[in-house]
């Protein structure tokens, strides 16, 4: 196992999320320790089905793209119409979860999305939602509890195979053109990071004021490197000047993050904040969508779709993150593993990339 303190902390990931699953992750989720289980191998190209929208011509081009850079199969590209909006109802939203159910192969582990609109179904998010199945309870009381993901702090990397499940994300971005140089980034993360005597990669983890969104400052993990994976942890304040450099990993919580620093990403860097609607991804005023990140130069994020409060679990937890990630697992797999509660979070960028060797 992986950890940072000596103290032991059990996850039990089990395939029915039981209510002793679920009271076990919340307990889990909010220690100041994790452990994390070592990953024995990852998501590829050849295990990933991706899903066009012909009614979108975003979604055409940005699809074909990616199926050219990263070879994926033509029998693992499904093609659909959907409404080209933020939202799609529950019957919409039935139409496309069957299509990908009938047509997608068995040995498809994860799905690639190439779109931005939609993001949501009502309350879920469409990765969630396409992921796990829709949770239409959710929106009844979106503050509440939601229900526990199998994939959480898992040590599979055969989804589909052993939970039956195949985790997405959206291939998301403003124009066609900064798609393309996201996708671009992902291919060029590929086993760069994690070799002996390679400069670290710093994993950044911000301390803010907004009492609200700081909540994940309680689990930061501690200042240092980080065993021999190749990362240094960095702890700051928000105001703290100081410019960075070789960022694989950034996380804060602000409604806003101003400025953001466009030389500071490595090639496959995640960058998140914790708010309350960061996954509703057209926004342009009010609380910041994740895609500005994903503008800056990272290459995948998370953000809400609807009202989630600030539980702990339905945000990425920062050690799980960082240690599967660290690993050699994917964006998509580090991601979709550090969130106990996915069913409003919505997951964006290149899923495949990979910038930490495998061990």
């Amino acid at each position: 196992m992986l950890k940072w303190f000596s103290r032991s902390v059990l996850v039990g990931v089990l395939l029915m999320a039981t209510l002793a699953l679920a009271q076990q992750v919340q307990r889990v989720s909010e220690q100041p320790g994790m452990s994390v289980p070592r990953i024995a191998g990852r998501i590829t190209a050849a295990e990933v089905g991706l899903v066009i929208n012909t009614a979108d011509p975003y979604s055409v081009e940005v699809g074909e793209y990616y199926a050219a850079q990263r070879g994926i199969a033509p029998e693992h590209i499904v093609r659909v119409e959907l409404p080209v909006r933020n939202n799609l109802s529950v019957l919409e939203f039935g139409a496309l979860f069957s299509q990908v159910r009938d047509q997608m192969p068995a040995g498809v582990q994860a799905l690639a999305l190439a779109w931005t609109q939609p993001f949501a179904v009502e309350c879920n998010s469409i990765t969630s939602a396409l992921t796990l199945g829709l949770e239409p309870e959710a929106c009844r009381n979106s503050c509440a509890a939601s229900r526990v993901s199998p994939y959480f702090n898992a040590r599979t990397h055969k989804p589909f195979t052993e939970l039956g499940i195949r985790p997405s994300m959206l291939l998301a971005s403003r124009s066609v053109a900064s798609a393309k140089a996201l996708i671009d980034r992902g291919v060029a993360a590929d086993n760069k990071l994690g070799k002996l005597g390679a400069p670290s990669a710093l994993a950044v983890f911000v301390n803010t004021q907004d009492r609200a969104r700081n909540v994940r400052a309680a689990v930061f993990p501690p200042a240092g490197r980080v065993g021999q994976t190749g990362v240094a942890v960095v702890r700051r304040e928000q105001a703290d000047p100081e410019p960075l450099r070789r960022v694989v990993l950034y996380q804060t919580g602000v409604i806003r993050q101003n400025a953001i620093d466009t030389q500071q990403w490595l090639a496959g860097a995640l960058a998140d904040h914790l708010t309350s609607f960061g996954g509703q991804l057209m926004n342009e005023s009010g609380q910041m969508s994740v895609l500005e990140w994903l503008e800056s130069g990272a290459t995948a994020s998370y953000g809400t779709v609807s009202e989630p409060c600030n539980h702990l679990q339905k945000f990425p937890h920062p050690q799980v993150l960082l240690l599967h990630y660290a690993q050699g697992a994917t964006a998509l797999e580090a991601y979709w593993k550090s969130v106990a509660w996915p069913a409003q979070g919505v997951l964006v960028g290149e899923p495949l990339a990979a910038p930490f060797v495998l061990r």
